[in-house]
């Protein structure tokens, strides 16, 4: 698509300068000019002009794409050190359903140095191709080597529907993708269904804070693609007799060409476990009434050798660094258990942890919202329900 001014039409009168919000239009001896790179082709302008000189053309390539060529189902696995990420296993188990609904092809892309020996596990876990992509110059993620390999393997094979983790890294790749080979994207996908009716994926994620919830359609252009938030959709199990076919793919000198590369990779060191991979979590919240009582968290999630969560409010105070932030505007995670301690539980972060297994509230105010996601609930005060709650714990556990 693209906006073009007509210049027969145009009379400068600059409506649409003040109506752009990049700042792209300027005038040009009394003539509008867009600068194409600042133009997000948001349409605003088309809008502001009363005189009907400005116009959103889609281009012939567009128009003439025939979206029946395009074919199953794709998960974009996400590596780090050359070992599959768990966020991988997530998206083959929704993309294994999707693509048995479509009664088409489950694929996988790899990208890495040295990882052809991990494609089997992929097979093992749902997919049926792997197209694996292996060079010394991919070790670390780049977007721009990465993206071009995966924009033209997707030229090539014309997969239907496209996945990828809503991770750092998958929200600074498949934005590039979806550019180059001028597409869709929903972001934050937290569910995926496919209509009956018309086939299309159903894309569902929060809006508006997490006050509502979005379905997006991606009708007139393939493939469909999203990004799925990581611990909202249960891992595929593994089944050692699947089979499937693993397709090496060479990149070219010009995939990997970079304006950037990494110098050094330097380790984040964490003194508490990764919330977002832990099997029990305890989070704190607003009722704790102060960071000085945080260490009764600490105390409960180090009895049951668990991880330290955190509501927004409390982050948001500065008792707790974001990294232990649960929930819209942090990570979603689906421990076994989640123990919510003088939390609320607002919209926006339940939808953080509501896939938890089992879901242990504790708050003084008896019609919280977090009692109505609880499977059991506590009313009290954190602050002296924790310290006997913690003893009994370390009780049981010696026994």
């Amino acid at each position: 698509m693209g906006i073009e001014i007509e210049i027969e039409k145009c009379v400068g009168c600059g409506a649409c300068i003040k109506a752009c919000p990049y700042n792209a239009i300027s005038m040009r001896d009394k003539i509008a000019y867009i600068d194409e790179e600042k133009c997000t082709l948001c349409g605003a302008c088309v809008e502001s002009c009363k005189f009907d000189a400005i116009i959103m053309r889609v281009h012939h390539e567009d128009a003439v794409r025939d979206l029946t060529a395009y074919k199953n189902v794709w998960v974009v696995a996400e590596q780090k050190k050359g070992e599959i990420q768990s966020v991988s296993y997530e998206l083959l188990g929704a993309g294994r359903k999707l693509a048995d609904d479509r009664n088409s092809k489950l694929g996988a892309v790899l990208i890495g140095k040295e990882i052809h020996k991990q494609a089997e596990k992929l097979i093992k876990r749902g997919a049926d191709k792997v197209y694996v992509a292996e060079h010394k110059d991919l070790e670390y993620f780049n977007d721009e080597s990465y993206s071009r390999i995966l924009a033209n393997l997707i030229r090539k094979e014309k997969p239907e529907i496209v996945l990828t983790g809503a991770t750092a890294i998958g929200r600074a790749l498949i934005p590039r993708v979806a550019v180059q080979i001028k597409t869709g994207l929903t972001a934050d996908c937290t569910s995926l269904a496919v209509d009956p009716d018309s086939g299309l994926l159903l894309q569902t994620r929060p809006a508006f804070g997490g006050n509502i919830m979005a379905t997006i359609l991606c009708r007139d252009y393939r493939p469909q693609m999203a990004t799925v938030r990581h611990k909202v959709m249960k891992e595929i199990e593994p089944d050692p007799s699947r089979k499937g076919d693993i397709i090496t793919v060479k990149p070219t000198e010009t995939d990997l060409k970079s304006r950037t590369r990494v110098l050094k990779l330097v380790e984040e060191i964490e003194s508490t476990l990764n919330i977002a991979e832990a099997d029990i979590i305890v989070s704190g919240g607003r009722g704790l009434k102060g960071p000085e009582n945080f260490h009764l968290i600490e105390e409960l999630a180090k009895a049951f050798g668990g991880a330290v969560g955190a509501s927004r409010a409390a982050v948001d105070a500065g008792w707790i660094p974001y990294s232990h932030q649960v929930g819209q505007t942090g990570k979603t995670v689906c421990p076994k258990m989640y123990i919510a301690c003088g939390i609320s539980g607002a919209i926006q972060h339940k939808v953080g942890m509501q896939s938890s297994d089992c879901i242990i509230a504790i708050n003084k105010d008896p019609n919280a919202p977090i009692f109505e996601i609880a499977t059991y609930g506590v009313v009290g005060d954190v602050v002296e329900v924790l310290p006997k709650l913690t003893d009994a714990v370390k009780k049981i556990l010696k026994k």
